[in-house]
């Protein structure tokens, strides 16, 4: 009877730190508690591509990466992206593009984004994301293949060292940003009316692309919507002659309103797909309201107009009419827009400090959390 009592009091002690350590990660949805993502396999456009494009079609060249790197990155910034903040945030190494073939080290993850892309075709790159999709699927089976071989042959450490292990696919952070060309295209080459019907189509083409990855092991989504593409000084430029327009911080009204609205179905098509795939975990980030808030409080905050950028034409140098243009501005860091299109170095930071603590994040999660529910305890 005395050996029995002790084992009931053993499994209530059990269960009673089990219900602890329930709480415990509960309480560190706010960040505390680190899932400890081995790798990030990141899918995206320009905003998030570290080298794709420029290895593959058009090679970025100076003053692109003058503020961090000290020399071209493969980025269209002077320095780092977001998803370079990601990775230092995870304690894990810059990464690699799919498409460079020098250099690379996907031992901690790989970068499917190329510059121009956009959800579905066509577009301005042909790298639309269910071709960034079947390029995972082929590195996931070719790189799982090779070190499957090399470990059982016992051969090579080195190639090994730079391979990532097939196990982790399952535990890495899957971070998708992309969208923002799919209506730049449209605004392009359709009016505002045809791309706000298109945004039913656009976002349609996501869970299925989704649903592959979660096929493929994938378990945990960071997925960022568009920015306030009319807050993009390129946008701004076309429509600065008519200021009716302008919304009261000098951005495209109807351009945003159409951004608005792509973001609202895609959080809800995300809230659709934590009920189809319970088993995976969908943090929604809303970069848009965190961007707009830095174009809105810009002068504030140390920055000049949101509508002036640093680096015009800053793909290419060349010369016009005996003017250099490919020319740098003297004090980067005071600009949001890099080059018009994409963001600074010192804004994508500010922006990156907000998100990635989950203050704009739906469940609020900080990306070291995003493995865990959102949950309440009554």
């Amino acid at each position: 009877m005395m050996g029995f009592s002790w084992k009931l009091f053993y499994v209530f002690g059990i269960l009673l730190w089990g219900f602890s350590q329930r709480w415990r990660t509960v309480e560190s949805n706010g960040g505390s508690f680190s899932c400890g993502f081995p790798a990030i396999y990141n899918f995206g456009d320009s905003n998030s591509d570290t080298g794709g494009i420029s290895a593959a079609m058009s090679e970025i060249l100076s003053p692109n990466g003058e503020t961090f790197f000290g020399h071209p990155a493969g980025r269209a910034c002077d320095g780092r992206l977001i998803i370079d903040f990601i990775a230092e945030n995870l304690k894990l190494p810059y990464l690699s593009a799919y498409l460079d073939s020098v250099g690379t080290n996907f031992r901690h993850g790989a970068n499917f984004a190329t510059g121009g892309s956009s959800i579905r075709p066509p577009g301005y790159s042909p790298f639309n994301l269910w071709v960034q999709i079947s390029q995972f699927i082929q590195f996931k089976a070719r790189t799982t293949s090779l070190y499957n071989q090399l470990t059982l042959n016992r051969r090579n450490p080195l190639t090994i060292s730079n391979l990532p292990r097939p196990a982790e696919f399952s535990q890495a952070l899957y971070t998708i940003d992309i969208g923002q060309n799919d209506l730049a295209h449209g605004f392009q080459y359709t009016t505002v009316k045809q791309v706000l019907a298109s945004i039913p189509d656009i976002i349609g083409q996501l869970p299925q692309a989704i649903h592959t990855l979660y096929n493929e092991g994938a378990r945990f989504f960071w997925v960022h919507n568009t920015g306030p593409i009319g807050c993009l000084p390129v946008s701004v430029l076309y429509e600065i002659s008519k200021p009716w327009n302008l919304d009261k911080n000098g951005c495209v009204r109807l351009q945003n309103e159409v951004a608005v609205e792509f973001n609202r179905q895609l959080k809800d098509m995300i809230s659709q797909l934590r009920a189809q795939l319970p088993f995976a975990r969908f943090t929604y980030v809303d970069v848009y309201s965190a961007k707009y808030t830095l174009v809105s409080d810009a002068k504030n905050l140390g920055f000049v107009e949101a509508v002036n950028f640093c680096c015009g034409n800053c793909m290419k140098k060349g010369m016009a009419n005996g003017t250099v243009y490919g020319n740098p501005c003297n004090h980067p860091s005071k600009h949001i827009s890099w080059d018009g299109i994409h963001y600074s170095q010192a804004a994508n930071t500010w922006v990156a400090e907000r998100i990635l603590n989950g203050s704009f994040s739906d469940p609020p999660l900080s990306i070291q959390s995003a493995c865990h529910h959102q949950t309440t305890i009554l």
